[in-house]
């Protein structure tokens, strides 16, 4: 099966184009599905600057498209979507820093424990940013942040956000469900829910130690009993008892 983006059949206007070469400004010709072209003048070899291959970190038709690109693009494709959601997440809470901020720092988190936890890369990034994303509509609808407000109006704002970037319908739905009880753990969860949850549990903390510092000895107690991954705990340990020891959920 060939990618419709990339299947001439499906192309509209601006099939064609042409790029200067960055390095002697002699002019390219560059078709849309071309990943890259050689400059007959000066043999540098250009990437394609208006390919489009976002799609790559949900495709399941991604390992055969990504298969001929050059090294450069298999290495951004995957990020493309997550770095589409952090826009989109920045555009929706305006001048919310405080939220974005949030989201940001628990992006962060998620990919130091993911490291070792291995969950779907693709999953866990897009629910850090997008996990708190029904707050606004909770203080809109019910002047309140609370946790079941949150869930309640979470899923479908991220749906919209994710719909409209072109997502995988899958991840979709397990993004949404994920966001739909982020605070609430159930009997069994997927690593992608644990991951994002120490991600959050530690941001909280970190947040609530800056307001309000809790003595070590409630810092240990939280961080031996609270965590769904070792692998959040340890870091929740460095975080905040400046330790490596390996403290288990």
């Amino acid at each position: 099966m060939k990618c419709p983006g990339q299947d001439s059949r499906y192309w509209e206007g601006a099939a064609v184009f042409e790029v200067k070469c960055p390095k002697c400004r002699n002019v390219i010709e560059f078709f849309k599905d071309d990943s890259s072209r050689v400059c007959s003048k000066c043999g540098h070899r250009m990437l394609n600057p208006k390919i489009d291959f976002g799609c790559a970190a949900y495709c399941p038709h991604a390992e055969q498209c990504l298969g001929s690109l050059p090294d450069e693009l298999k290495a951004s494709a995957g990020q493309s979507l997550k770095d589409r959601v952090a826009v989109a997440m920045k555009r929706y809470f305006g001048n919310d820093f405080k939220r974005i901020g949030h989201a940001g720092k628990v992006a962060k988190y998620v990919e130091e424990i993911n490291r070792t936890e291995q969950g779907d890369p693709a999953v866990v990034l897009i629910v850090a940013y997008l996990h708190d994303i029904g707050i606004k509509e909770a203080e809109r609808k019910f002047n309140s942040s609370s946790a079941r407000y949150q869930h309640q109006e979470g899923p479908p704002v991220a749906r919209q956000i994710l719909t409209g970037l072109k997502a995988e319908a899958n991840l979709i739905d397990e993004v949404c469900d994920i966001i739909g009880h982020h605070h609430s753990p159930r009997p069994e969860e997927s690593i992608n829910f644990k991951v994002l949850y120490d991600a959050d549990l530690i941001v909280n903390l970190e947040e609530k130690q800056k307001e309000s510092p809790s003595p070590r000895e409630h810092l240990e107690k939280i961080i031996s009993k609270s965590f769904l991954t070792e692998t959040g705990a340890q870091v929740a340990g460095s975080v905040f008892l400046n330790s490596n020891s390996e403290l288990k959920p």
